[in-house]
């Protein structure tokens, strides 16, 4: 076994004890979203940067301490074992991360990434609009226009993440005219701006979540605040969707695991027991297929990240992957609750949230019927182009 390899183990035990014992206890002040949430939330970050434990996957030359995603995969399980791990040990940022350190300017690295990095800020990422179609990027209408050396950012989004805490966020507009793949630009713009506002917070399915509503009136950034150069907006977005989803998806494994093992423990509890739960087919049928689910995930989650490491195309085994993981999530969450019963359906069981968040995944970071119809298409030319070059041997021959 490898060095990181060992290093990446010892780092999901502590990260899975920390996780148990200090966040879990405390999910239901963390739920409640207010000033007490917010400074418990901070207490437990500096705790963790205390325990080594955030910030793991962060560019190695700027603190991480794992080199490989494939090697991550389980740490990243392990934060993503509550629904507030993420925040708490950074690793919502760390795709913020990867992106402002590859392709910021100088000015971006010192005034948010440094911060960022060191926990003293929150990153947030504006995409989707009201009036656009968020799987189709030529219908965004946010404009950001470049004039005298400051960008003109004007526009809309919705359902944008942490934006409420957030420093920053990295905006998606319209740069220019013309083909999509040359008129998107991503530009950093500070939430203290003049014209940054955040106009309301968006609950989902009855619970605030972080998902809030913004608008850009006229605010000026600085011509470097651009990511890349201007126009790339679409190149870099499929890279942030290459880690993005495979970072979101083995998060949301966590959740599936932890369902997983609530649903054992009532199994195997004085409660399960007096109904015998662990002799009936239906019961022992819902461990079976969730326990298959989430393995099924993690092998694809695995191979996905075997090929973003190795620097390979992952298009097809990234959307896969995050399809089985927003399957095995929801289906353990479900089953968990069913053997629960109304238990599991009350606010005070982790379930209730959980199964929320479970919901989501099969919107949020690509809509599922968006995805396969994707991968089908992928499928089919792949398949259409071994098959051409089948017949072209067959004609030399």
């Amino acid at each position: 076994m490898s060095h990181l390899a060992i290093s990446s183990a010892a780092l999901s035990r502590k990260l899975r004890q920390f996780v148990d014992t200090e966040i879990i206890p405390n999910e239901g002040i963390l739920a409640q979203g207010d000033n007490l949430a917010r400074e418990l939330t901070l207490d437990l970050t500096r705790r963790a940067q205390q325990a080594g434990l955030f910030g793991s996957f962060y560019p190695m030359h700027r603190g991480g301490r794992i080199a490989s995603l494939v090697e991550y995969l389980p740490v990243a399980e392990q934060e993503g074992r509550s629904e507030y791990g993420p925040g708490i040990f950074g690793a919502d940022a760390t795709l913020d991360a990867y992106m402002l350190s590859h392709h910021g300017s100088a000015s971006v690295k010192q005034r948010f990434l440094t911060p960022l990095l060191k926990g003293d800020a929150v990153s947030s990422y504006a995409m989707s609009e009201p009036d656009s179609i968020g799987s189709i990027p030529a219908t965004m209408q946010c404009q950001a226009r470049l004039k005298d050396g400051q960008w003109h950012v004007n526009g809309r989004k919705w359902f944008i993440c942490r934006a409420q805490q957030a420093s920053f966020a990295t905006v998606v507009a319209r740069s220019a005219d013309g083909p999509v793949n040359e008129s998107l630009s991503m530009v950093i713009v500070p939430t203290d701006a003049a014209g940054f506002k955040v106009v309301r917070p968006l609950p989902l399915l009855g619970r605030y979540q972080g998902q809030n509503e913004l608008l850009f009136n006229n605010v000026t950034v600085p011509e470097d605040y651009v990511l890349g150069s201007a126009g790339q907006g679409i190149a870099l977005m499929q890279k942030r969707l290459a880690l993005g989803r495979i970072l979101r998806s083995v998060q949301w494994l966590g959740l599936a695991q932890r369902s997983f093992e609530i649903m054992c423990e009532r199994i195997h509890s004085e409660r399960g027991e007096l109904a015998r739960l662990a002799d009936k087919q239906l019961v022992r049928a819902r461990v079976y297929q969730v326990y298959r689910a989430i393995t099924s995930a993690r092998c694809l989650l695995r191979e996905a990240a075997v090929k973003f490491d190795a620097g390979l195309p992952n298009a097809v085994e990234v959307n896969v992957a995050k399809l089985a993981s927003s399957d095995a999530v929801s289906a353990a969450a479900d089953s968990a609750i069913q053997i629960m019963g109304a238990e599991g359906l009350a606010d005070w069981s982790p379930l209730s949230g959980i199964y929320r968040a479970a919901r989501t995944t099969h919107i949020l970071d690509g809509a599922d019927d968006a995805l396969i119809s994707t991968v089908g298409k992928h499928l089919l030319q792949a398949y259409y182009a071994t098959q051409e070059m089948a017949d072209m041997n067959k004609a030399v021959a």
